[in-house]
């Protein structure tokens, strides 16, 4: 029975950079007349962009040589001409602004001896753009947000509350059904307007540098509302994840000048990236690295996790301490190794979706009164591949852009949506009753970790057909499997055993479009690379991959990408 029924007119789903932003741009907006809430899975500090450190990426510095232009090309060429074209453009305009934005804020920018911020190199990027606050710039740009949110009194926060279904009738948004954790209340948030900024969803893969949390609730959700998601087959790896916890080690550490070595003291990426080195896009670092470890120049462990190492020794304590202070920490507490003293080991870690929630160049999905922002949408500027930060960036200008949106869009509405109380009773009983009642003959965290192996195994760095294949029907006799599993704990009071079994549906639901999707691009393309179609095919698969929900699995259709200034070319660094 539902217990309590809220309503506000704007609903920003998920707290990271993208979210915070998009809540903070709203209560601007609507100068608080409009009642804004924030629902987050987790505390609101806790989100997974607290993890990104290397740096966000904007032309700052023209005088010096940089331009939109080349920022634009850049990503254009990065993304392996994938990217829509408009979009790019858009975004190398915006991402200045928020940049000075944040810093009339108070971020604690990183700077040079004459005050102004500082920047470093990042992969892919022809000039230094990667603004930094030492290797925390997530952090803080989350502090700068979380602490800019509290000058206005019109935001609601709903923490550690599970949104479980995105309520929509007759194309238009209505609400979300939400599990509070903390009281084991379910219950309906009405709104106006929706801002979904749930993130991606690496924790399908089983060594990948993303949180516990990062199970793509809100793609799951939207594709299962007939929204299609697009270009999900574009999975990154990041070259530099800790052995063996896969926790990031920053592209900072490279663009500050660590050297990646093989088992002969070798710098490998002369051979693979000779004008970049280290610093090339990271689809191209990561292959070159399974290539090493692939032909035996790597170092073996007993667990499989083969890996390199990354040098930064010969950047000195002074260096290391001032601009990497958080990579030296961790390597100590992780992996019990100084990087003063010895090189870090090191292997490809999933990393981001390309790919997400289909949505315009403002950040509208195909549903009215429905935004999607940050790595949970697809708004086509990352193309095949991501340039290193250029996601955080993305979060602020599309955090703004959606926030703006949807305020603007809830102040033209008159009233909010009924949602008839049955809705919300089917919701409740499929998840309390239905999920995680089986035989008992099945256990999630098995599935869960069958799911890992299988996707580390057969949908990594490089891929063919038969191993997709195999990686298909064994999503598919996991998500038979699922149904079979029965949830020990019987209380609604932060039950994470039937939590996990919530996450791993959507896990799977989003594997099987991976999966499908690669298998569908006979090519080879950013980080979808594939070794029995090696080669790019701009005639046939220059184009987006939509899909679509079917309870038999997903329903693929394509669009064209947008191309306005550069025709594709070979891609070489």
């Amino acid at each position: 029975m539902v217990e309590i029924e809220a309503a506000h007119d704007v609903l920003i789903l998920g707290s990271g950079l993208a979210g915070l932003r998009a809540a903070v741009e709203a209560a601007r907006v609507s100068n608080d007349e409009l009642d804004i809430a924030i629902i987050s899975r987790v505390q609101l500090m806790r989100s997974h962009s607290v993890c990104a450190e290397g740096g966000t990426a904007a032309v700052m510095r023209p005088e010096e040589g940089d331009s939109l232009e080349l920022h634009a090309w850049d990503t254009v060429r990065g993304s392996d001409f994938l990217a829509d074209q408009d979009v790019v453009k858009l975004f190398v305009e915006e991402s200045p602004k928020e940049l000075i934005q944040l810093d009339h804020w108070g971020i604690p920018w990183s700077r040079r001896p004459d005050g102004r911020m500082n920047q470093r190199p990042f992969g892919g990027h022809s000039f230094d753009r990667a603004t930094f606050a030492e290797d925390k710039t997530g952090f803080f740009e989350m502090h700068t947000l979380y602490d800019t949110l509290q000058k206005y009194a019109g935001v609601t926060r709903y923490d550690e509350c599970y949104v479980t279904s995105i309520l929509i009738d007759n194309g238009v948004f209505q609400g979300l059904t939400v599990w509070n954790l903390t009281t084991g209340q379910f219950f309906l948030i009405r709104g106006k307007a929706l801002v979904i900024a749930t993130g991606g969803a690496c924790r399908m893969f089983g060594f990948t540098t993303y949180s516990l949390t990062a199970t793509g609730d809100g793609a799951a959700m939207a594709y299962r509302a007939g929204i299609p998601l697009k270009d999900m087959e574009f999975v990154q790896f990041h070259p530099t994840g800790l052995i063996p916890s896969g926790i990031l080690i920053t592209e900072g550490a490279r663009g500050e000048g660590g050297y990646l070595i093989n088992n002969k003291d070798e710098r490998f990426m002369e051979r693979y990236a000779p004008s970049k080195m280290e610093t090339a896009p990271r689809d191209i670092v990561s292959r070159s690295e399974m290539t090493e470890i692939l032909e035996g120049r790597g170092f073996s462990r007993p667990d499989g996790l083969d890996y390199l190492h990354l040098d930064l020794r010969h950047l000195g304590a002074q260096k290391i301490n001032e601009r990497l202070p958080l990579i030296r920490e961790v390597t100590i507490k992780f992996a019990f190794i100084d990087p003063l003293e010895q090189p870090i080991p090191i292997r490809p870690a999933a990393h981001y979706f390309m790919g997400g929630i289909h949505t315009d160049i403002e950040g509208a999905t195909p549903v009215e009164a429905i935004w999607a922002a940050g790595e949970a949408a697809c708004v086509s500027l990352h193309g095949a591949n991501r340039l290193g930060a250029n996601s955080t960036a993305e979060c602020l200008v599309w955090g703004r852009i959606t926030g703006e949106k949807a305020t603007r869009y809830a102040m033209g509405q008159k009233s909010l949506p009924d949602v008839p109380p049955q809705r919300v009773q089917e919701e409740e009983k499929r998840l309390f009753e239905q999920i995680g009642h089986g035989n008992g003959s099945e256990d999630v965290y098995v599935i869960r970790a069958e799911l890992q192996r299988m996707m580390d195994h057969n949908v990594a760095v490089y891929r063919n057909g038969p191993d997709m294949e195999e990686a298909l029907k064994k999503i598919r006799e996991l998500k038979q499997r699922i149904k079979h599993v029965k949830v020990k704990d019987q209380s609604r009071i932060y039950n994470t055993n039937l939590l996990a079994i919530v996450e791993v549906i959507n896990l799977l639901d989003l594997a099987e479009v991976i999966v499908a999707g690669g298998l569908a691009r006979t090519e080879s393309r950013g980080a979808h690379s594939r070794r029995d179609f090696p080669n790019r095919d701009d005639d046939n698969w220059g184009k987006h991959t939509l899909a679509y929900y079917t309870p038999e699995g997903p329903r693929l259709d394509y669009i064209p990408a947008t191309i306005t200034m550069w025709q594709p070319v070979e891609r070489k660094y």
